[in-house]
């Protein structure tokens, strides 16, 4: 019973930080909705900037959390920065991942095609023709008109010239 007497600031604090962590969730992902329905963006990208924003809220959470119980801000700038270092020496040994990462943010940001649209990779060894059923992060993921499922790595998409033919499907709105 002293746990509750010795921290009831630090418990009405946290309490009061998890009501606004939800708040700004619901708040946030109904603005980037109603932002994707005027902008006539399609869904698939809203839920993953409706993703990254809640990532983003929840990391910032955490921070404030280990403030509220005491520690010191110094010591979270060490300890992130000792992550980020192993991470980061981690990602250079690891170029192609790296690359995959940067590759399918830029794809995110630019989106050349969409999900449905079918695109030719002119490869000399390997040409493929597919229609793109998903876009992740690290590839995407062909589907061909044998019913063949190739995943190729975002990386690649910039060495080789791709030909975009528009989805022959219509938009709809995509929920994960």
């Amino acid at each position: 019973m002293t746990f509750f007497k010795d921290y009831t600031h630090e418990l009405i604090i946290s309490g009061i930080l998890v009501v606004l962590i939800i708040i700004l969730r619901m708040v946030s992902t109904n603005l980037v909705r109603r932002f994707a329905k005027t902008s006539h963006i399609i869904e698939y990208r809203t839920n993953l900037v409706i993703k990254y924003i809640h990532l983003l809220i929840t990391i910032l959470a955490l921070i404030a959390v280990v403030v509220i119980w005491g520690v010191h801000p110094k010591d979270i700038v060490i300890a992130v920065s000792s992550i980020a270092t192993v991470v980061g020496v981690a990602m250079v040994a690891q170029w192609s991942i790296l690359s995959n990462i940067t590759s399918g943010v830029i794809l995110f940001f630019s989106f050349p095609f969409k999900i449905g649209d079918s695109i030719r990779i002119h490869d000399k060894d390997f040409p493929i023709m597919g229609e793109i059923e998903d876009i992740t992060a690290f590839h995407i993921l062909l589907k061909t008109e044998e019913g063949e499922q190739v995943v190729y790595p975002n990386n690649l998409l910039f060495q080789k010239g791709i030909s975009i033919f528009t989805s022959h499907y219509e938009e709809k709105e995509f929920m994960d």
